[in-house]
Formats: C-alpha cells, structure tokens, sequence
C-alpha cells in the first residue's frame, strides 16, 4: 500500500515575543536568530510529516523583506510544498505583527529543503503528497522549478571554465580589478 499525506498533515505555526535578548546592534531582531526558529520549525513540519527525524540539507535564498522590531509578535507558518524520495522542501512565511495596532509585515519567506533519516542514519523513504487545493499545485509546481533550476546551475558549474579567456575577460563588467600573477 502506498503512503501518502495531506499538505494540511504538515502544517506547523509557531509565534514568538521578540525580545531585547534577541536584537543586533542596531536595535533589529538579529537575522541569524530568525534564522534559527525557522530552521527548528523547518525540522518540526518535515518530522510531523515524514514521521522520522529530519536533517537541513539546504536553504534557498533568505531575503529579509523588513526589519522586526523589538516587542512585535513573530509568527512562522510553515508546510511540506514538495516530497521526493526521501526529502521535502518546506516553505515558511515569517510576519510580524505589532500587538497594539494588530498591524501585520511580511518579513520573509523561505525554503528548506529537509531529508528524512533513518534510525541508522540512513536517508529514508518519505510518504507522497496529496494536493488538494490549486494553491498546493502552485507551490509544489514552484518547488519543481527550484530543484530543476539548482540541477541546471550544478551542470553549468560544473562545466564552466573560470580560467578561459573568456571567463577572464567578462570579469571586466565587474567591480574587481584582476591582478594575477603567472
């Protein structure tokens, strides 16, 4: 029989006071901690779904879309967009709402890309997606085009040649000043 689950089985919130304990020196959430809750909640959605423990094999681009001040409410939404073989990609939202005002900012949005292991450590099979909503089709159609596009990038840097004459020169378009020596 084979094994599948609702993205609605994956759903993870998570909301958290910030603190002055959590600022940088210029009075902002400090961005490595954000960092770190949406890696734990990565790791709660991709475990609630696959049932295993679960690795960070990667994260795509984390563009931080507005700063989070202290005393805001910072809630992480999260859910499985994409299951392989034996990984997911788990999307997360991040806002953060002022609690006098209920005023909400996107913060930002990501994608962690966790591997389900084993007891032994092993990678290890993950149940498939039901998609119920065009919404999901979108996200998971979205996920597709990430690990296509990755795939792409690795052959291509795999087969570039940084040393050509060509390479070199195009570096001429940049703001560097190429000094190397025979």
């Amino acid at each position: 029989m084979e094994n599948f689950k609702k993205v609605s089985d994956s759903r993870i919130t998570l909301s958290q006071l910030m603190l002055p304990s959590h600022s940088n020196f210029s009075g902002k959430i400090h961005g490595g901690y954000i960092l770190s809750l949406m890696d734990q909640i990565a790791f709660a959605c991709a475990s609630k779904y696959s049932g295993k423990y679960c690795v960070t094999a990667s994260v795509d681009t984390v563009d931080f879309l507005s700063p989070i001040e202290v005393g805001k409410l910072v809630t992480l939404k999260s859910s499985v967009n994409y299951a392989g073989r034996t990984s997911m990609v788990v999307g997360i939202r991040v806002t953060s709402q002022d609690i006098q005002t209920g005023k909400i900012k996107h913060c930002n949005s990501s994608y962690f890309t966790m591997v389900a292991k084993d007891e032994d450590g092993n990678s290890s099979p993950v149940p498939g997606l039901i998609l119920s909503s065009l919404e999901e089709v979108r996200r998971f159609y979205d996920a597709l085009r990430r690990i296509n596009s990755k795939k792409e990038h690795q052959v291509i840097d795999e087969t570039f040649d940084y040393s050509s004459k060509e390479a070199l020169q195009n570096l001429q378009n940049f703001n560097i000043k190429l000094k190397i020596n025979p």
